[in-house]
């Protein structure tokens, strides 16, 4: 009969975890899934059996360390909220996430996730990923551009928190990143541009 410690759910959450030090102390790139079942001291076969690849073990470790944050921030979002105030709802997991090492080695570890593999499932599936629910959130504009422009802010978003080297954004470039992405969503559409008129005069 296994213990407590070999129980599927005690090697699952042994794999979450050396996989989490691992890709802190190192970059993706190099964090082999044989590494991460010889650190959690687990068949080589483990994160195939209990996650599928490489990327859905980092969706797994994502959705267990960022999406209650998100949660969090996304209930106090309203049909009455305004753009400014949906925006800070957004950043601020994302914010004090960043305050600490190994919370800024999560946000890179899913801007790559989302970079490098697209068609994975990402992490929060339908909390912030269902841009029909964020385009909702914007009545001044059609809802295929505000899917688009959402989509543009979440990879900027991404972009910004997600940085390779790991740093911290600054108050200056937070303040940046809000304004751009609260003006970007807030504008209203623009005009389409109006065909050339043809001129009457036949060519010779």
């Amino acid at each position: 009969m296994p213990t407590a410690a070999t129980t599927p759910q005690a090697t699952r959450e042994r794999l979450l975890e050396c996989a989490e030090e691992l890709f802190a102390a190192q970059p993706y790139d190099t964090v082999s899934v044989r590494a991460i079942c010889a650190a959690a001291g687990a068949n080589v076969a483990a994160v195939h059996y209990h996650f599928g690849t490489k990327e859905d073990l980092v969706v797994a470790l994502l959705d267990d360390r960022l999406v209650p944050r998100w949660a969090t921030a996304r209930a106090t979002i309203t049909p009455e909220s305004t753009v400014p105030e949906i925006v800070d709802a957004v950043l601020a997991p994302f914010v004090g996430i960043q305050s600490d090492p190994l919370g800024r080695a999560h946000l890179h570890l899913l801007a790559r996730l989302v970079a490098d593999a697209p068609e994975t499932r990402w992490p929060g599936q339908g909390l912030w990923t269902s841009l029909a629910e964020w385009s909702a959130l914007l009545p001044h504009l059609d809802e295929a551009t505000a899917r688009a422009r959402w989509a543009l802010a979440f990879d900027l978003i991404l972009a910004a928190f997600g940085r390779s080297d790991r740093k911290p954004l600054s108050d200056d470039a937070l303040a940046a990143l809000r304004g751009f992405v609260v003006a970007g969503l807030s504008a209203p559409t623009a005009p389409r541009p109006r065909g050339r008129t043809r001129s009457r005069k036949q060519p010779a």
